[in-house]
């Protein structure tokens, strides 16, 4: 069967392919680029923050200065009592009698001693002015019969008469002198004793040796007064209370005199302020706990034993910070990651004062830098992201 060139020439038409030259073509050029969702991270900016650092403590109440009160002699009792508990008192101040009956009793014995000493005195003294007389008159009628001795005038037994009465008037002066020694010394010696027996009579008066505040009180009228015993009277010098806080071991050396220091104390409706007036040199063996004693600026407020919390200023700057959840490594070597055109970069920072949310950077980073506002963010060192300020991220979120 024969097929027609016109028919032949149909059929190429329809079933052949297109030529190559006249087929559109398409480049990779043409096509539209692919979009890279890079993962959107909350960034901050570092800037400069009033940061500080506290040290915080917690302890009781107590005097600044206790003042114990005992009685000053022993063997008394007690008749009366002029303050109690709570009192505001002056140094000099009488808070007490004791019993003065045996001492009056005793006064009375030495009165009479003295007077008698004192007419052995005056009988001394007469004394002394006889046997001197007698010694100047046998000194007189030696003279005389020593010349007469020398003339032949005398015998010699009447002269040796005349020596030895002269003898005897030199002794008498002698023994007279030595009385009025002994009667004078006995007199200085019932003065020594009036003397004490006055000083016990004036101590039965029990004073107050400083001006505070009595905060306890043992004395109980009929009681016998002992310094053997519980003092009489414990008073709070000037009234003056500090707060007496334990300190952990890891603070106390950051803690100097005259920081600053906020207290709060239960019921009270204000804090209290006052600084630091001693750190104590010592920790407690067992429990690594340090002493700090905080004086009170105003005490008006608080008792002793009440308990109360403190914070102790230790350092107080305008610094370098950021939000504390950016920090990320170890305690030993902290980081941040570090936000430049977009590429994570993970840097190690020295870190200071932590106060709320926020911690002080002393190195490795500048104002302005850019960082990762949390560190636990899946965010790696070399990592490209899309930065967002955490504020505005928070707003998206609202």
């Amino acid at each position: 069967m024969q097929i027609s060139t016109k028919l032949a020439l149909g059929f190429l038409a329809v079933f052949s392919p297109l030529p190559v030259l006249a087929a559109e073509t398409t480049t990779p050029a043409d096509e539209p680029a692919v979009a890279v969702n890079l993962p959107a991270i909350s960034v901050v900016t570092v800037g400069k923050e009033d940061l500080t650092d506290v040290v915080v403590a917690s302890g009781l109440i107590d005097a600044v200065e206790q003042v114990f009160v005992q009685p000053q002699i022993e063997g008394q009792a007690i008749d009366e009592i002029m303050v109690d508990v709570g009192a505001e008192v002056t140094a000099g101040q009488l808070l007490a009698r004791l019993s003065d009956t045996a001492l009056a009793l005793q006064k009375s014995q030495l009165d009479a001693s003295m007077a008698s000493v004192k007419a052995q005195i005056a009988q001394a003294q007469a004394q002394i002015t006889d046997a001197v007389s007698a010694q100047r008159e046998a000194e007189k009628q030696w003279e005389r019969t020593e010349a007469l001795l020398a003339q032949g005038n005398v015998s010699t037994a009447n002269a040796d008469q005349v020596k030895a009465a002269l003898t005897s008037a030199n002794v008498r002066v002698t023994v007279a002198n030595e009385g009025l020694t002994a009667a004078q010394a006995q007199l200085a010696l019932v003065e020594a004793q009036m003397a004490d027996v006055d000083l016990r009579l004036l101590r039965t008066n029990v004073i107050a040796p400083v001006a505070g505040k009595v905060t306890q009180k043992n004395a109980m009228i009929g009681a016998i007064a002992s310094a053997a015993g519980q003092p009489m009277f414990i008073i709070a010098r000037e009234g003056r209370l500090e707060l007496i806080a334990d300190i952990a071991e890891v603070d106390i050396l950051d803690l100097k005199v005259d920081q600053p220091a906020v207290m709060k104390v239960v019921g009270a409706a204000e804090p209290l302020t006052g600084k630091v007036r001693l750190v104590e040199p010592t920790l407690d063996r067992a429990t690594r706990l340090g002493k700090v004693r905080i004086a009170l600026d105003d005490s008006s407020a608080v008792r002793e034993g009440m308990f109360a919390e403190a914070e102790i200023i230790v350092a107080q700057r305008t610094t370098l910070a950021v939000p504390v959840s950016a920090i990320g490594g170890t305690s030993d070597a902290p980081s941040v990651f570090r936000v430049t055109d977009g590429i994570v970069e993970q840097i190690e920072v020295q870190v200071g004062i932590r106060e709320g949310g926020m911690i002080e950077i002393l190195d490795g980073l500048a104002e302005g830098d850019t960082i990762v506002a949390k560190a636990g963010a899946f965010v790696r060192d070399g990592d490209k992201i899309n930065p967002i300020l955490a504020e505005t991220a928070q707003a998206a979120d609202q």
